[in-house]
């Protein structure tokens, strides 16, 4: 095998630029925990940005896998599979929507979103073609496609992307007079993040999930929640919208929902939004294959059984507990809910990020001075013991 050393000069010689990872290479995980190619053990503390909320390699997961391979991977939408409507009839149960619509990544699901979106208002609202308004707020991250930068506030993201897709209204985060001024007759949705995990674990003020969503729902506007990050029991309830009892009009899905294994996604919402679709007028090739559907059945199934939810939400209050019991001066915030933490300091966190790797921890600033937490709701209570004694070390030294 390869040394760290040496899997990074080919990475890095083979391939483009666009990332600037830190210098762990992972050869081995296992639940909570990743290994090297030199044997060395570390606590994932970032779980794929959520798409490892099972952990590493849940054995159940992965036999449901292997199972699959040996039947049927790929049918594309040309034709059914004997997988895809078992998988969309579980989803459709677990939000208590009516239809579901396949794609593969977190930014396909968004870009599906808004394609809904400007469809329902020209069809079902009869705004003009080409004069479809979507709010979004400051601080976003729905993905990279030219569409999706196109309504980021990220200088990085967009430059030299242009021209732009119009289009887009953007409020400051949080904001309800900002979204009540922004909706027009041309507005169509509203689409945000229940809590923005990229911005630096910010939860929008207690209540404004609720009114917004009423707010939308007088001015007949689509609440759309991008729950590609907080979904599927990362922040202590199934979904993150919930912790203001609302379902939104349509759920963005991604990551954690094919297990960690594979990557799958998806919109789900009821009839009178998805009627707006016709064959050929939307799809992927990909979307709803059965080996990602097989995978994320049996994500969904342990989901509920083991119940989820209950776990991050205890274990991440128990989570954060130890965290606030840490002395640096230049702690200025804990927050966060579920499994999904951040810890801001009052100045550049990266070289705290790099004390926590040289100590056995895995996790990544955001937006400079954000270190985000974010380990698999698998993690035991002794594993959180033994990574927070390190995190203690790398932060109070």
């Amino acid at each position: 095998m390869d040394s760290t050393k040496q899997v990074i000069e080919k990475t890095e010689k083979y391939g483009a630029q666009n990332y600037k990872p830190k210098k762990v290479v992972f050869a081995f995980g296992e639940g909570a925990t990743v290994t090297n190619p030199e044997g060395d053990k570390l606590f994932d503390m970032l779980s794929a940005y959520s798409a490892l909320n099972f952990g590493h390699r849940h054995p159940e997961i992965i036999q449901a896998c292997k199972d699959q391979l040996d039947n049927c991977t790929l049918s594309s939408r040309a034709f059914y599979n004997n997988i895809m409507g078992e998988w969309q009839e579980k989803l459709c149960k677990l939000t208590g929507k009516d239809k579901v619509l396949p794609m593969n990544t977190g930014a396909e699901a968004v870009e599906t979103a808004i394609k809904t979106a400007r469809r329902w208002g020209n069809f079902k609202k009869g705004i003009e073609d080409g004069k479809q308004e979507i709010i979004v707020c400051t601080e976003n991250f729905h993905g990279r496609t030219t569409t999706i930068i196109s309504m980021s506030t990220d200088p990085v993201a967009r430059k030299g992307y242009g021209p732009f897709t119009p289009g887009f209204i953007v409020i400051e985060y949080g904001n309800l007079k900002a979204l009540e001024d922004a909706i027009t007759p041309n507005t169509v949705a509203f689409l945000i993040e229940p809590i923005q995990g990229e911005a630096g674990v910010k939860c929008p003020p207690e209540g404004f999930i609720k009114k917004a969503y009423d707010l939308c729902k007088s001015k007949n506007v689509l609440f759309m929640a991008d729950e590609v990050q907080t979904g599927f029991a990362r922040t202590g309830d199934m979904f993150a919208c919930q912790h203001e009892g609302i379902v939104p009009d349509i759920y963005i899905f991604g990551k954690a929902l094919g297990g960690g294994i594979m990557p799958i996604s998806a919109i789900v919402a009821n009839d009178d939004i998805m009627s707006v679709f016709t064959p050929g007028s939307h799809g992927s090739t990909f979307g709803g294959n059965p080996l990602a559907c097989a995978v994320s059945i049996k994500a969904m199934e342990i989901l509920v059984r083991d119940n989820y939810p209950k776990m991050a939400k205890e274990k991440g209050e128990y989570f954060k507990n130890k965290l606030k019991e840490i002395k640096n001066d230049k702690i200025i915030d804990i927050r966060g809910r579920g499994l999904l933490i951040g810890v801001e300091f009052n100045c550049d966190a990266s070289s705290y990020v790099e004390k926590l790797i040289a100590n056995g921890v895995l996790a990544k600033e955001t937006h400079d001075t954000t270190i985000r937490f974010a380990p698999p709701v698998v993690i035991t209570y002794e594993e959180i013991d033994q990574a927070c004694a390190a995190i203690k070390k790398a932060l109070e030294d």
